[in-house]
């Protein structure tokens, strides 16, 4: 009885083995995409993000920025790192920083989510452009002069009437704190518009505010 009772207790010190601790995933072996929207003002408002020169430091104003295109399960969950990445081009990198202004997000989100997506870098962001200027930003959200405070709902209505064949089930408003940190589309591989699997979904505790464009 000592004896199992030794064991249980070393093998709950053992350190879990890569394949319990991260599912890498396969590249091109997903269902659909999350196209994440960053409200830019809320993420230049923190900590990490005054020090952010491309994005908060520079003389344009942004209001949603991407913040990647994920490839995701629809069982849920998503694959992540699925191949050894190689720096983003750098022509690639000048063409993305008009909708994703970090060139050190760039190359995160190609190293952590574009791996997987089954192209190589030049093919994920051009696609990752297209799906961006498929979705309809409401008019609200050009650039405020002033802080917006809406509900989840409210926020929900506007781009479901600014984008047809966008529903309710296939965004999720993201906040941090009270402040909007994101919405998040699905869409299917052809980048159409989808419903998320269940662990895409709001994250936002009453009402929603969005720092006005800076």
């Amino acid at each position: 009885m000592r004896r199992l009772a030794a064991l249980i207790l070393a093998l709950c010190w053992l350190p879990l083995s890569p394949a319990l601790a991260r599912d890498t995933g396969r590249a091109g072996q997903f269902d659909y995409y999350v196209l994440s929207l960053s409200w830019s003002p809320t993420w230049c408002g923190g900590k990490v993000g005054k020090v952010d020169g491309d994005q908060c430091n520079g003389a344009r104003r942004y209001g949603f920025v991407v913040h990647g295109l994920w490839p995701q399960y629809s069982k849920g969950g998503y694959p992540a790192e699925c191949a050894a990445p190689q720096p983003v081009p750098a022509q690639v990198m000048d063409d993305m920083l008009p909708v994703m202004p970090s060139r050190k997000l760039i190359q995160h989100e190609w190293s952590r989510h574009g791996t997987c997506d089954g192209a190589d870098a030049s093919a994920y962001f051009a696609k990752t452009r297209h799906a961006y200027e498929q979705v309809r930003i409401p008019k609200l959200f050009q650039m405020p002069e002033q802080q917006q405070s809406l509900t989840v709902e409210q926020v929900e209505k506007l781009f479901i009437a600014a984008n047809p064949g966008m529903e309710r089930k296939g965004l999720a408003v993201v906040c941090r704190g009270r402040q909007a940190a994101e919405v998040r589309v699905c869409l299917d591989r052809d980048l159409n518009f989808r419903a998320c699997a269940r662990d895409v979904r709001p994250r936002c505790k009453g009402g929603v505010q969005f720092p006005a464009a800076r």
